[in-house]
């Protein structure tokens, strides 16, 4: 059983890696979403990280259901995908909260939301559940990309 278990274990712990060292490269300059304008709808700074957490479980989970299928031929563009937004999602924080660049950061979330669609869409060639995982991934970037215009255009 915990062979079976052991992607998916593995997949997670990287995912919740990456969001982790974001989150603590920028740990000194998150205080900034208290004291910038802010759009309405903009949700309380406590549930960033309770949503991310969850977020990047369910990436870690998606992602080792589609590892899973090694023998698909599409697996490898797939993983590919993932690895790059997964990437790309790194930088945002840093972009937004250390570089305080909130135009680019903008354009990057924007790079990132184009990234989330194209890996929902590989991971529905291999497996549709692990796509289906992604769809609030995609919803809080999507929100998160209209605070971050909004944010720009506030300040």
């Amino acid at each position: 059983m915990l062979k079976n278990l052991r992607p998916y274990i593995i997949s997670t712990a990287i995912a919740l890696a990456v969001g982790g060292l974001s989150a603590y490269l920028t740990r000194g300059n998150t205080d900034i979403y208290e004291t910038i304008t802010k759009p309405a709808l903009s949700p309380p700074a406590i549930l960033f990280p309770i949503v991310w957490t969850l977020l990047y479980a369910l990436m870690g989970i998606s992602a080792a259901a589609v590892f899973n299928r090694r023998e698909t031929r599409d697996v490898s563009v797939a993983m590919k995908t993932y690895a790059l937004q997964l990437a790309v999602n790194f930088f945002w924080s840093i972009i937004f909260f250390n570089m305080r660049a909130y135009l680019f950061a903008f354009v990057w979330i924007a790079v990132l939301w184009l990234l989330i669609i194209l890996m929902i869409v590989e991971f529905y060639k291999i497996r549709r559940g692990a796509a289906y995982l992604q769809i609030p991934y995609f919803l809080w970037v999507t929100f998160a990309s209209y605070l971050t215009l909004m944010i720009y255009l506030l300040n």
